[in-house]
């Protein structure tokens, strides 16, 4: 009787252990699947994010492929100074890390640069002359051997710019120093850069390099500004216009005028921006009989810009 009641509780001990190797077998099952399942979740996280980078990448490097269709990438160092240009490529002169993309067409002539973001340059991190310049020199581009002729960059030193033959063009020297070239670089400075540059340079003939005519797009803190104007000198271009000196009806004109806006508190330049854009340039004022400079106590001067910020437009 002894025996089978010893033989009892061994049977029972056996179940009871039994019961509880299945209960711990059964939770370690349930912890492993809610493991598997986080870590197949967070698969299929990393795969969308690995999808949607990819698409982006694609879908950046077809754009990039359609604007550089039909032309042949090349290398040309920032400081290459020789002047010579290779027909339909698309050369990168921004200097160190900028992308800054210039294109020739099937004569050799530059006749555009674009950039997503023109990147001042940085004398504290970057490599320049006392003068503010990345190299020696300029391009020696064929024409600019006229005395009347600078190596104008078209996205200057002070932008990042290389001075590369695919960089530089002939153009007037006072239109580069002091002119609409001048005031546009001015002007970028001023405002720590800008996005959505385009330049579109444009030609009298295929046999020169040097340029009739400049067309500048760009964006400064969300305003597309379009700059546009002849490679001449502007003091000589305004004089066979008709637009340098003045009459002294002119003078009285713009005296009178000031004055009687400034007296009635009203403000019409229908009569100056004949444009219609709500923007006086310094030739519609001319045109419409005004003496430069305007000062910024003239009622036109809101409507006008002065690059330098000097207080005056025009001098």
């Amino acid at each position: 009787m002894k025996k089978k009641i010893n033989y009892l509780l061994l049977l029972l001990t056996a179940i009871f252990i039994a019961g509880c190797t299945n209960v711990e077998d059964a939770s370690f099952t349930d912890k492993e699947t809610d493991s598997q399942e986080v870590t197949k979740n967070y698969s299929e996280t990393e795969k969308t994010t690995a999808t949607e980078k990819s698409v982006s990448e694609k879908t950046s490097t077809q754009s990039r492929d359609e604007l550089f269709k039909g032309y042949k990438l090349i290398e040309v160092d920032a400081c290459d100074l020789s002047g010579h240009r290779e027909a339909n490529v698309l050369v990168d002169i921004g200097v160190g890390d900028r992308e800054y993309w210039a294109f020739t067409n099937e004569y050799g002539q530059l006749v555009k640069v674009i950039a997503d973001e023109i990147i001042l340059q940085d004398d504290r991190t970057e490599q320049v002359t006392s003068s503010g310049r990345y190299c020696k020199d300029e391009a020696k581009v064929p024409g600019v051997e006229r005395s009347d002729l600078d190596e104008g960059h078209v996205i200057a030193d002070s932008m990042g710019g290389a001075s590369s033959a695919y960089n530089i063009t002939p153009q007037d020297s006072t239109l580069n120093r002091h002119g609409d070239q001048a005031y546009m670089e001015d002007a970028i400075r001023k405002a720590g850069g800008a996005t959505d540059f385009e330049a579109i340079i444009t030609y009298p003939n295929t046999e020169t390099q040097i340029p009739s005519h400049y067309k500048y797009t760009y964006t400064l803190k969300g305003n597309k500004i379009v700059d546009e104007f002849d490679n001449g000198n502007p003091d000589e271009i305004n004089k066979s216009l008709g637009l340098t000196g003045s009459k002294s009806t002119n003078s009285n004109k713009s005296t009178s005028a000031n004055k009687s806006n400034a007296s009635n508190g009203t403000e019409d330049i229908s009569s100056v921006d004949t444009d219609g854009n709500g923007q006086v340039t310094i030739k519609e004022a001319k045109a419409a009989g005004y003496s430069m400079p305007i000062s910024s106590d003239h009622f036109l001067y809101p409507y006008m810009d002065d690059r330098d910020n000097d207080g005056f437009v025009g001098e």
